[in-house]
């Protein structure tokens, strides 16, 4: 049997591992951000992600294009951050008896653009009534080579980090406080782009590790450092900020940006990142440093930064 991934602690990952014991040998290599399948010559990329009205998102911030595309590219972003080529794409949607029926047809309008943007097509689904809004979304990708897991980094690899954090968390702080967002912050809420063709060059240029930034820099560093076994030393004054972001706290915390995480060798320097803005017209940044102490580290002339709460589906954490 494959060994499943190492999770991070926290109350959703508890549930999984207590799941797993449960499902004990018919649960084969969970953990990473997608399963990897063999048919033939082929060897596939899966994952699911489920997008829920009142978890995910509420009423009236999104149009139902938005809803299509965020649902839709929350999922493809599992297949960026293994390096995988998309093929295709299955929704399951939940819609409320009062929805409009053109809405549905703009919700998956927008869904569709989400898959032709990285060259896959939409395979199908399901439609059924629910008492809110629900996007299940399967992908499937092909991996041309081997694929970037979690746990391959190394104690001296370095975290680097794609695009500017912190635009997600001051979106829906702004809709909380009854406020609309600024264009820039709502734009990264509402339009995340999975970097697939991102990925692709990073494994060509030595990825060790690999995540998308779903739950949080400082979380998602977590989900590595437990795939890995090693610890994260990061450095909040070099952890890129979106210009929404006040403090970097807020770049810290902020969930679903769909940005990739990455360990990569030492050394690499100044010409890597070049490089990377030049082929992608963006940012690529160093943000930590691979230990053994286990765990992750932020922390400023050797002090920990105090870190804002995070949104978790269970447990003790909680935020917007």
């Amino acid at each position: 049997m494959t060994a499943h991934t190492a999770l991070a602690p926290g109350g959703e990952f508890d549930r999984i591992r207590r799941a797993l014991t449960r499902l004990g040998s018919v649960a084969v290599g969970v953990g990473d951000d997608c399963a990897f399948v063999e048919i033939g010559a082929e060897r596939l990329a899966l994952s699911c992600d489920l997008t829920l009205e009142g978890t995910h998102f509420r009423t009236g911030w999104l149009s139902p294009e938005e809803i299509g595309w965020r649902a839709t590219a929350a999922a493809l972003s599992d297949l960026a951050a293994v390096a995988a080529e998309p093929l295709g794409v299955l929704l399951s949607v939940a819609l409320p008896s009062g929805w409009p029926e053109e809405h549905f047809a703009d919700l998956v309008g927008g869904a569709g653009e989400a898959a032709r943007a990285v060259g896959a097509v939409i395979w199908g689904g399901d439609l059924v009534r629910g008492d809110r809004v629900a996007v299940d979304v399967t992908v499937a990708g092909r991996l041309a080579g081997e694929p970037v897991r979690r746990s391959g980094a190394a104690v001296g690899d370095e975290l680097w980090v794609t695009g500017a954090l912190g635009g997600p968390f001051c979106a829906v702080a702004a809709w909380d406080a009854g406020q609309e967002p600024v264009r820039t912050a709502r734009a990264r809420f509402a339009h995340p782009v999975p970097r697939v063709t991102e990925a692709l060059w990073l494994r060509e240029h030595g990825a060790r590790a690999m995540i998308d930034v779903s739950d949080g820099l400082v979380a998602d560093a977590g989900h590595l450092a437990a795939a890995s076994g090693v610890g994260w030393a990061i450095d909040p004054d070099r952890v890129p900020l979106h210009p929404a972001a006040e403090v970097v706290q807020e770049a810290l915390a902020s969930g679903e940006e769909y940005e990739l995480l990455v360990a990569l060798p030492a050394g690499q320097g100044a010409a890597l990142a070049e490089a990377f803005r030049g082929q992608f017209g963006l940012p690529l940044t160093r943000v930590g440093t691979a230990e053994r102490e286990p765990g992750v580290r932020v922390l400023r002339a050797g002090k920990p930064v105090e870190l804002l709460p995070t949104f978790t589906h269970f447990g003790a954490r909680d935020g917007a």
